[in-house]
């Protein structure tokens, strides 16, 4: 396998051409902003990681990561600067710096920034090609209550982040902790 080519996103920021190795610092890569926090997860629009996720993740205190759900895939999370809260099988969970959140695949999560300012996650996921056999957003009256839960249940992630608009963009000074 080649070198894949580092192009520049029509919508800000630098994705990889095709499949291949490549280098792409963080500050440099494409990234989505929206009322889900700021995410890069180094993909470009046609090459999409087949075996393994990885996204770089920044919230602010009271902004969920994404929606409350369950998939049928292991995921992993590091919070690598701040606080957060794991909303977790329907009970609350404070992280710190360094913690690790291991998510077997079948277990409802959902993490949320906390603390006084931004927080840092680092996520990691198993890409089986099953991993959204079983896929659902429950309704969760704690996930509700800080913003990371849908009003019914649903299988349908476009149901799920109806109500969301996220914007494809450059990294912007600051997003990332020095």
């Amino acid at each position: 396998m080649t070198e894949a080519r580092i192009v520049d996103a029509a919508q800000g920021g630098r994705v990889p051409e095709a499949d291949g190795w490549f280098v792409l610092n963080a500050k440099d890569a494409r990234w989505i902003d929206g009322p889900l926090g700021k995410y890069t997860g180094w993909e470009g629009p046609d090459s999409r990681f087949p075996q393994l996720g990885i996204n770089l993740n920044v919230m602010q205190p009271g902004e969920p990561m994404t929606m409350y759900h369950r998939e049928n895939a292991q995921e992993d999370f590091v919070v690598l600067h701040g606080e957060c809260l794991l909303v977790v099988a329907g009970e609350e969970r404070p992280l710190k710096r360094w913690d690790l959140f291991h998510c077997p695949a079948g277990i409802d999560h959902a993490i949320v920034g906390a603390g006084d300012g931004p927080s840092l996650v680092l996520a990691v996921g198993a890409r089986t090609g099953h991993e959204d056999d079983g896929l659902l957003y429950p309704a969760d009256p704690v996930a509700q209550r800080h913003g990371a839960g849908v009003p019914f249940d649903t299988a349908d992630p476009k149901v799920a982040y109806a109500s969301f608009t996220l914007q494809k963009c450059a990294y912007e000074k600051g997003w990332l902790p020095e």
